[in-house]
């Protein structure tokens, strides 16, 4: 990279991990510390709460990315900060299921994924997009590791309400950081034809890409549905340590990732990589059901979900920036990014449900058979230099 290149790498980096630490927060802790609220012993509604925020994503995501093609980057990703603010305060002041669930809702309203991921893509050569995603990729998944060390021990000192504070406080830094760090990209401003936005909705490895994420985000939130009363309850820990659990998964997997995506990398081997990851997911969530009532078997399977997870959180929107017509990577990355926030949704809506219903192990099932669907039908989406 060029040292302009990496200057603005690491401030997109750094803006969106800023974002995703303040959603991620949420997951580790959310199905246990919500109990002590109306509504929060109620598995269905718990997964309602953690998933809306997806459903609204999922709404303002193309919007938002077309209004990026249009206006600039910047200005969308202000306007979609100060919703994200706006609802994580909402959720801070709730003192009950309901009001958590609506600021949720309006902290998915600003929807600024595909924004941020189409400055990033601007501002970087072909060459070196992939190193340049792989590093928001790697950011996101040290936010959520972070994410699950951290969000134990602000719930254990400050309760549920610290914690949305915590995120309404990450909120207004990610502000600062877009304001203030990541300069303006001058675009490509050629004029985008009808044909060209309609072909954007039907590649096929535009497509595949989207089905992927997808899956790995709905399988990410319905583990998280279930996973935490399970660490409670077989490794006889309060929700205030769950991060002793979370600490060492976290290291084992960026061992395991970092590695991964250097070779992909060197060798153009992105596509074969990808597979590979998915292959480890439905290994891990199959893992998962079979630990039984076994913890240290729950959490070495925890740890390989997480290694396949941080691969592909890198390596899937690298391949779609590299897919789209550059007058239209806004949009394309604004269907990549809904489909993610509907993955969203979905698995905090479906995953509580099963849970209701059927019990965890009928939710790692679940997810270990969508993984196996997504790795059938997965194929070499382009051919990566």
């Amino acid at each position: 990279m060029t040292p302009a290149e990496r200057r603005i790498s690491v401030a997109l980096a750094s803006l969106y991990a800023c974002r995703m630490l303040g959603l991620f927060l949420l997951f580790p802790v959310f199905a246990v510390a919500v109990h002590g609220l109306p509504g929060g012993n109620d598995p269905a509604r718990v997964g309602l709460a953690l998933g809306i925020y997806g459903l609204t994503q999922a709404v303002m995501q193309i919007p938002f990315g077309l209004a990026s093609d249009r206006w600039g980057r910047k200005p969308v990703v202000l306007a979609g900060l100060l919703l994200f603010i706006v609802g994580s305060v909402v959720c801070a002041l709730a003192d009950d299921l309901f009001w958590i669930t609506l600021g949720r809702a309006i902290q998915g309203a600003g929807a600024i994924s595909a924004a941020i991921t189409a400055w990033l893509a601007d501002a970087t050569r072909d060459e070196v997009r992939t190193r340049a995603m792989a590093l928001v990729g790697m950011s996101i998944g040290m936010s959520f590791s972070i994410s699950l060390v951290l969000a134990p021990l602000v719930v254990g000192w400050a309760g549920l309400s610290g914690l949305f504070w915590l995120i309404a406080i990450l909120g207004v830094a990610s502000l600062l950081v877009a304001a203030f760090r990541v300069p303006v990209v001058p675009r490509q401003m050629t004029p985008a034809v009808q044909g060209a936005v309609g072909g954007v909705f039907r590649h096929g490895g535009l497509l595949r890409l989207n089905l992927g994420v997808f899956v790995l985000h709905l399988i990410q939130v319905a583990l998280f549905v279930a996973v935490p009363g399970l660490l409670v309850r077989y490794g006889e820990l309060a929700a205030s340590e769950l991060w002793k659990v979370y600490l060492p998964v976290i290291l084992v997997s960026f061992v395991g990732m970092v590695p991964s995506i250097i070779v992909a990398e060197k060798r153009g081997r992105q596509p074969e990589m990808l597979r590979l990851a998915v292959l480890v997911l439905v290994l891990a969530c199959a893992g998962m059901a079979l630990a039984g009532a076994h913890f240290a078997a729950l959490v070495a399977a925890l740890m390989v979900f997480f290694v396949a997870f941080n691969i592909l959180e890198a390596l899937q929107p690298s391949l779609v920036s590299r897919l789209a017509p550059p007058e239209l990577k806004g949009l394309a990355l604004g269907i990549y990014n809904t489909a993610q926030a509907l993955g969203l949704f979905l698995g905090g809506l479906l995953g509580g449900r099963l849970l209701a219903a059927s019990g965890s192990v009928a939710v790692f099932w679940s997810c270990s058979g969508l993984a196996l669907v997504w790795l059938v039908l997965a194929r070499v989406p382009c051919r990566v230099a």
